[in-house]
């Protein structure tokens, strides 16, 4: 994919690869309509307003209600992702999935009247393995902070790294290309807990996040980020000394005085 812009992951062979695997669990499938509907003026749009595109269209050829449309989805999903590094952009492709989770998933009106925070959360358990559902779980964490950050923690001690890493990466305050969190941005307190338990993680994958959470909470909460930072420099692994320093980096090429002795203490 060097030389193609991002955007055209999601072009002609995505949607009829998507409608494909749609088909595949849902004969009543109108393939051909599909592909049409979703390949109308598509040109013009990036990737992730073509995320949304996609998720549209979904929406209006799966069956009612949400729930049913999830499970045809989650029943057409390929293998979970065996690695945590080198899978390429192609996972872009579940972009429109991970769309129809945040866009339909909170909604108990798009579900004949029932709750869809179940299925919704099993919807981006799954995903994540494939792709990442960073970017779908915020708007539960917006509207249903308490219940959504229960889940989470539930996630944990999830064997999957993929699993794991949602719950530090899809809390951050200040996510890049997503929709920002402003309780979190406010007061980050609530998801501490979560990069406490993560912060030694066996995989690097996770432990990185957890660095870029941190990070995040410096952006506007510098001295409590220091405080933690402090706090896990006793005792510190290579690898939490690491993390420390990476989660610092913004602050250090700012000259910020304390966020320069603390890096130099986790050399």
């Amino acid at each position: 994919m060097k030389g193609v812009p991002l955007k055209d992951i999601l072009g002609k062979e995505a949607v009829e690869c998507l409608a494909h695997n749609l088909s595949l669990v849902y004969p009543e499938f109108a393939f051909v309509d599909f592909v049409e509907r979703a390949l109308d003026n598509l040109e013009p749009l990036g990737i992730m307003d073509r995320g949304k595109r996609f998720a549209v269209v979904m929406q209006e050829f799966l069956p009612k209600p949400y729930e049913a449309a999830v499970e045809y989805i989650l029943a057409s999903l390929t293998p979970p992702l065996k690695e945590t590094k080198d899978n390429g952009l192609q996972v872009f492709f579940y972009l429109p999935h991970i769309t129809f989770i945040a866009e339909h998933g909170l909604s108990p009106d798009m579900n004949a009247g029932n709750d869809p925070f179940g299925i919704s959360m099993k919807a981006q358990y799954e995903l994540t393995k494939r792709f990442t559902a960073e970017f779908s779980i915020r708007p539960f964490l917006i509207e249903q902070q308490d219940r959504t950050l229960q889940q989470l923690t539930q996630w944990l001690d999830d064997p999957d790294p993929h699993v794991r890493r949602l719950c530090s990466e899809g809390t951050r305050p200040r996510l890049p290309w997503a929709k920002r969190i402003p309780a979190f941005i406010k007061d980050p307190t609530p998801a501490l807990p979560i990069l406490e338990a993560l912060k030694d993680d066996t995989s690097l994958y996770v432990r990185r996040s957890v660095a870029n959470h941190l990070g995040d909470i410096a952006k506007d909460h510098p001295d409590l980020a220091f405080q933690i930072c402090e706090n896990w420099l006793e005792d510190a692994s290579k690898d939490r000394k690491w993390l420390i320093r990476h989660a610092l980096r913004h602050p250090a090429k700012k000259e910020n005085s304390k966020a320069l002795e603390l890096r130099k203490l986790a050399k």
